[in-house]
């Protein structure tokens, strides 16, 4: 599985520690940036997660800044983007097996590294369930996507 990470100054030293643990695991990442501690904005390196993921350079992606909050938001604008921000494990699986989310956002500042490790390992090896329910509700979102432009 190809896996896209990115993630704002904030983010950066866990995207650091996450992509060694990634690597270790026989993932291909594609890493894009930031590459240090520099002031940067979160938006950009959210599109650049979200174009990986559209153009098919990548499977599904990682992004991470501060809170989680802002790169959530910016990069659920890029239409057939379904990012979740998750802090727990359960949360991880069931949007890949409910909701075919495509793009973990991690909060920095929030999560802890042993955490971030077992969030981020759930997410990968989820699975979208394809149950009918599901199918169903995530036409409805693309729906949405569609009526509002987005």
């Amino acid at each position: 599985m190809r896996i896209v990470i990115g993630a704002d100054h904030a983010g950066f030293s866990l995207k650091e520690i996450l992509s060694k643990y990634l690597g270790n695991l026989d993932y291909e990442l594609i890493d894009v940036g930031t590459i240090n501690t520099d002031s940067v904005d979160y938006p950009d390196y959210a599109e650049k997660v979200g174009l990986a993921i559209l153009e098919g350079r990548g499977d599904r992606g990682i992004l991470i800044c501060g809170s989680g909050v802002g790169a959530s938001v910016a990069v659920n604008k890029l239409p057939g983007i379904r990012a979740g921000l998750c802090h727990d494990a359960y949360s991880a699986h069931q949007g890949v097996e409910h909701d075919d989310m495509n793009v973990l956002v991690l909060g920095a500042r929030v999560i802890g590294e042993e955490l971030a490790r077992e969030v981020v390992e759930k997410f990968l090896k989820a699975s979208f369930s394809g149950e009918e329910r599901h199918k169903r509700r995530l036409e409805k979102v693309k729906a949405l996507e569609k009526r509002y432009g987005k």
